[in-house]
């Protein structure tokens, strides 16, 4: 995941075991997160649906390879969740829909 300043120390691993690093875009993650919850109904963040999506996106140079990827983060907002499974992808800083007022209305005797 995209950070401001990555961590020395993770990074030189990274650099040492990884293969190649995958690019995702915020549209595939979401679409990752739509697959995981339709195919599976688990919930996933954008965090932890992220190797799936460079699954997807690696499909054709994986092709009879066998792959997987570990599910993690299900910290995943309420309305966010809800824009993703409609289809739209969720942008930070963007009011993604106005959050609905709730009134009680307790009566008493």
């Amino acid at each position: 995941m995209a950070v401001r300043v990555p961590d020395p120390t993770a990074l030189e691993t990274i650099r040492k075991g990884a293969e190649r690093i995958v690019e995702v875009s915020d549209d595939e993650i979401a679409e990752a997160i739509r697959l995981i919850y339709s195919a599976t109904h688990n919930c996933a963040e954008g965090a932890g649906a992220a190797a799936f999506a460079a699954l997807i996106k690696e499909r054709g140079r994986l092709q009879g390879r066998r792959a997987a990827v570990i599910l993690t983060g299900q910290n995943i907002d309420r309305v966010w969740m809800q824009t993703v499974l409609a289809g739209r992808t969720p942008r930070i800083g963007q009011e993604i829909e106005p959050r609905a007022s709730r009134t009680v209305v307790i009566k008493t005797s």
